[in-house]
């Protein structure tokens, strides 16, 4: 499967285009579920990766791309998840994961942040449109 970002807001997996976060799951794309994460949002001034998501256990090895810049925030329950499952953690920026992800000949599942401002990640939950200089993420 081959993945793509090279355009901050959309990443490229296979032939389709996202414009949101994504989880991989056992190679079936799914949008991420962040909204359940949205409480914790004050404690991490982002909305993170928390436990209460579709986090895709079924694996040895998750990926997890934090983002254009690496900021996507981790809450400790899923590290600690994965340590109890057995589940090796890869967390980069989500353009080394899409690299790593596209070369690697293991089964991992991903959990990928697309867009990393505060705003456009706020208005992807909210389902409302934010304009960056001519190009509209939604």
């Amino acid at each position: 499967m081959m993945f793509t970002y090279n355009n901050f807001g959309q990443i490229q997996i296979g032939r389709e285009l996202f414009q949101h976060d994504v989880v991989l799951n056992n190679k079936t794309v799914e949008r991420r579920q962040k909204k359940k994460s949205k409480p914790l949002r004050a404690q991490f001034g982002h909305t993170p990766l928390g436990p209460k998501e579709n986090i895709p256990w079924d694996c040895t090895e998750l990926v997890i791309g934090t983002g254009y810049y690496g900021r996507l925030p981790i809450t400790e329950a899923v590290i600690h998840e994965a340590e109890q499952r057995g589940i090796t953690l890869k967390i980069m920026k989500t353009v080394e994961a899409s690299k790593y992800l596209s070369e690697s000949t293991t089964d991992a599942n991903a959990v990928l942040h697309v867009t990393c401002l505060l705003y456009t990640s706020d208005a992807a939950d909210e389902g409302l449109g934010v304009d960056l200089g001519g190009r509209r993420i939604i």
